[in-house]
């Protein structure tokens, strides 16, 4: 028999159940374009960024469908990301 995979994102589902539920607010939730946003990965998967990204700040720079492509600098380097708003928090200004 083959064992199964423990990859990274595995198991993961599992801890939002412990945690806060996610609500219907939270997947309609809207941003404006050029509004600065803090990137908080939660354990769903659905227009997940990598985890490395976590606690990032960036800048709303498009809409994509009901995604939002995030704009982060990354060192030196400036990346742009395919964020779904559950992942997204808007930061006080």
């Amino acid at each position: 028999m083959v064992k199964n995979s423990r990859g990274f994102l595995s198991g993961r589902t599992k801890n939002l159940k412990h945690k806060r539920k996610l609500t219907v607010s939270d997947k309609v939730r809207t941003f404006k374009v050029g509004s600065k946003v803090l990137v908080s990965v939660k354990p769903i998967r659905e227009g997940m960024p990598a985890p490395r990204y976590h606690g990032r700040h960036g800048t709303i720079v498009d809409r994509q469908g009901s995604a939002y492509i995030v704009e982060v600098k990354d060192g030196k380097a400036r990346k742009r990301l395919v964020i779904s708003p559950i992942h997204i928090t808007g930061v006080p200004q």
